[in-house]
């Protein structure tokens, strides 16, 4: 248990889930992309294309994308979303109601994707506060 920024319990969010299975996919992409540039390239495009904001706004949507990555068990979708989500300003409330929908759409397994997702966000998160409480 930590204590959070505001001075409460909390759970420590650092089980593998966000951080480390970007750094382990990072290389991966990296060695791919020198092999398919202008795949990567137009897919960086449609991304752009998909996440930018309209009448939904850019947060919303990394929150629709991190609860399909729930749905179809993507571990890296989990976590590029889950960064993406805070770094878009969604709350701790957001991701959990966004990942509470999914088992409703998928069931049991969304029951143990859900909370790798949850724990994804919150070690994003957690990290987005201590950055903000070094900065003040």
């Amino acid at each position: 248990m930590t204590i959070t920024s505001s001075g409460t319990a909390g759970t420590s969010h650092d089980a593998g889930h966000g951080k480390a299975v970007l750094d382990e996919l990072s290389p991966l992409h990296r060695e791919l992309r020198r092999s398919i540039p202008e795949v990567y390239k137009g897919f960086g495009e449609l991304h752009k294309a998909a996440f930018a904001s309209g009448d939904l706004d850019t947060r919303t949507k990394e929150l629709i994308a991190l609860a399909i990555g729930v749905v179809e068990g993507c571990d890296g979708c989990i976590a590029s979303h889950a960064q993406a989500a805070v770094r878009a300003g969604a709350t701790r409330q957001e991701a959990a109601e966004a990942i509470g929908v999914t088992f409703l759409m998928k069931g049991g397994p969304a029951t143990i994707y859900g909370p790798r997702a949850y724990d994804a966000f919150c070690e994003f998160a957690d990290a987005a506060d201590a950055a903000a409480a070094a900065s003040a």
